[in-house]
C-alpha cells in the first residue's frame, strides 16, 4: 500500500470525530483539503484506489457500531460478524472512490478546473448511495455540521446542500494554498460566514402555542423483548410510565414496536386504553406491528383523541390514523434473497424481518387536535421522504425508534444527530421516542429541549413549542444544492472551453 493510499485511509477514519457524539465539526474541512493535496497529479485510476480507501477508513470507524448489533444478535462466529462488516464496508466505500474518480475523469477535457466538477460527482455518488439496494445514506458529510455554524445552511438547502458548501469552501481553501490566488480565499470566507446572517431571515414564527408532551422509556432488553411470556409485562411497564400523566399532557409517546404483540390480536387490551385515554382528554401514539390480509406493517397508531375534544374517528383496527413504515432496513425488517439467506444464520432470519412497505408518502398523524409526520427508525434518515410527509400545517416530526440493537456503542448518538437535522432542514419542532436512549425533544431549529438519561425507564415531559412558515428546503427539496453543483460545473467547464478556444487562436 503506498503512501497516499495510507493517508486517505487514516484522513477517512478520522471522520469518525466529526460525528457525534465526539462533534468535532471544524474536523472535516482541514480532512477534505487534505484529501485534495493527496489527490494532486493523480490519475483517474490513482483516484479511484485513493477515495477507496478514503471511504474504507471513513465508514469502518464511523459505522463500527453495527458489530454491536451483528455480535450480540446476529449468531455468527466473530470471524463471519468480521466479514459481513468488511463486505458492507467495501461496497459503501465504492461511492466516494466514484465521485473521485468521475472528477479526474474530467481532467482530460477541463484540466485543473475540472476540480469545480468534483461537488456534482460527489452529489451524483453520494445520491446512488441513497438509493441503490434500499439505499443507505448514514454518515453523509452534511450531518457533520449540525451542531455547527455551518448547520444554518440546513433550511435553504438541507444536509445534502451542506455537504455542496463544504465541498466548496474545500476547494477554494485548496485552490487558494496551491495557486496563491486571494479570490478563492474570499470566496471560502464567504460561505463560511453567511451562515451567521441566515437565522435572522429565518421564514419561521413561533404562534405563541404549544403541546404538552410525554416520551416514555421503556428500556426493555432487546434480548426478551419478543419473548412471548414478555408481551404483558412490558405493556405494563409503558403503561405504568404513563398512566400518572394522563391528565396533564396532550400527547404520550411509546417508542417503535412498544406493544409486541401484534394488532389485531390485542384490539379488546386497545380499546380499553383509547377508552381511558380519552376520559381523561389526551392521546397516545405508540408503535405495535399490525397485520392485515397475511402481511406485517411495522406501524404507529394514534390511541385516544384525535381531534381537541372527542374522537373524530375512535380506534379501531384499521383505522386510518396510522403511520406505516415505508423504508424498510435490509436485513432487520425484510430480507433480499431471503430463500437463500434465511437459512444460512441466525442474523438474516431475525425475529419480525418480513415486513411489508408502506406508503412513500401518508397523511399525517393526529393527536388532539395536533398534526405529527411519521417516521419509524432508520427513515429519518431519508431527508425526501420525511420531507414528503411534512407539509404547511405538520406541527411536528415524530419518529420512534429501537435503538437497544447498539448498546453503548456511538451508533444511538449518530442516529441522534441524523433526527436533528431534519427538524433544522423541514423547521419543525422533533419528538423522538426510544426505547433505551436517546429519547429526547428538539425545536424547530435543531436545539435539544430536553432528553431523557440513555439506558433508563422513565418518561420525558416537555412543553414543545408550536412554528409556522415554511423552510427553502420544505419547498424545493434538494433542488437547490443540485443547482449550486450544477453551476459550479458548468462554470468551471465554460471557462475551460472558452480558454482552450482562445489558446487554439493563439496557436493559430
Amino acid at each position: 500500500m503506498n503512501t497516499r493510499r495510507i493517508i486517505a485511509l487514516l484522513l477517512g477514519g478520522s471522520l469518525i470525530f466529526s460525528y457525534a457524539p465526539f462533534s468535532q465539526a471544524w474536523l472535516v474541512l482541514p480532512v477534505l483539503v487534505a484529501l485534495l493535496f493527496t489527490l494532486r497529479d493523480t490519475t483517474p485510476y490513482m483516484a479511484w484506489r485513493i477515495g477507496f480507501y478514503f471511504g474504507l477508513g471513513w465508514f469502518s470507524a464511523g459505522l463500527s457500531w453495527i458489530y454491536v448489533s451483528i455480535d450480540q444478535f446476529g449468531g455468527l462466529p466473530v470471524l463471519a460478524s468480521i466479514a459481513v462488516l468488511a463486505v458492507l464496508f467495501i461496497y459503501l466505500s465504492i461511492f466516494p472512490a466514484l465521485a473521485l474518480f468521475l472528477w479526474k475523469y474530467s481532467e482530460r477535457w477541463l484540466g485543473r478546473l475540472a476540480i469545480g466538477v468534483l461537488p456534482l460527482t460527489w452529489l451524483v455518488s453520494e445520491s446512488i448511495r441513497g438509493w441503490f439496494l434500499t439505499g443507505f445514506p448514514w454518515l453523509e458529510l452534511g450531518y457533520t455540521q449540525t451542531d455547527g455554524w455551518l448547520g444554518n445552511y440546513a433550511p435553504w438547502l438541507g444536509g445534502v446542500g451542506i455537504t455542496v458548501v463544504l465541498w466548496s469552501i474545500a476547494i477554494s481553501l485548496y485552490c487558494w494554498f496551491e495557486y496563491q490566488r486571494k479570490e478563492f480565499g474570499l470566496v471560502a470566507f464567504g460561505l463560511l460566514i453567511i451562515p451567521f446572517a441566515l437565522p435572522w431571515i429565518s421564514p419561521l414564527k413561533s404562534t405563541g402555542e404549544e403541546a404538552r408532551v410525554l416520551l416514555v422509556q421503556g428500556n426493555i432488553e432487546q434480548s426478551i423483548k419478543w419473548n412471548p411470556d414478555q408481551h404483558w409485562q412490558s405493556l405494563m411497564t409503558y403503561l405504568d410510565l404513563s398512566r400518572p400523566h394522563y391528565p396533564t399532557h396532550d400527547i404520550i409517546v411509546w417508542p417503535e414496536s412498544a406493544i409486541t404483540m401484534p394488532e389485531p390480536y390485542t384490539d379488546d387490551v386497545l380499546k380499553n386504553i383509547d377508552k381511558a385515554l380519552v376520559d381523561t382528554n389526551t392521546t397516545l401514539i405508540t408503535g405495535i406491528i399490525d397485520y392485515q390480509n397475511s402481511e406485517y406493517f411495522n406501524t404507529m397508531i394514534v390511541l385516544g383523541l384525535d381531534a381537541p375534544y372527542q374522537p373524530v374517528e375512535p380506534y379501531a383496527h384499521g383505522h386510518t390514523n396510522r403511520y406505516q413504515k415505508h423504508q424498510l432496513l435490509p436485513i432487520g425488517e425484510f430480507v433480499p434473497f431471503e430463500d437463500l439467506l434465511r437459512p444460512l444464520a441466525p442474523l438474516f432470519d431475525l425475529p419480525m424481518s418480513s415486513f411489508t412497505r408502506g406508503d412513500y408518502k401518508q397523511p399525517n398523524l393526529r393527536a388532539k387536535g395536533f398534526h405529527l409526520a411519521g417516521a419509524i427508525c432508520y427513515e429519518i434518515a431519508f431527508p425526501a421522504q420525511v420531507r414528503a410527509n411534512v407539509s404547511a400545517s405538520t406541527d411536528y416530526i415524530l419518529t420512534v425508534s429501537n435503538d437497544t440493537w447498539f448498546g453503548a456503542s456511538h451508533g444511538p448518538a449518530q442516529h441522534m444527530q441524523i433526527a436533528r437535522m431534519r427538524a433544522l432542514e423541514l423547521g419543525r419542532p422533533l419528538l423522538r421516542a426510544t426505547n433505551n436512549g436517546i429519547t429526547a425533544v428538539v425545536d424547530a431549529y435543531g436545539n435539544e429541549i430536553a432528553r431523557a438519561p440513555q439506558f433508563t425507564s422513565t418518561a420525558l415531559s416537555a412543553e414543545v413549542p408550536i412554528v409556522k412558515g415554511q423552510t427553502l428546503f420544505q419547498l424545493f427539496g434538494s433542488l437547490g444544492a443540485w443547482l449550486i453543483a450544477v453551476i459550479l460545473a458548468l462554470v468551471s467547464t465554460l471557462i475551460a472551453v472558452r480558454r482552450s478556444q482562445t489558446s487554439s487562436k493563439s496557436v493559430n
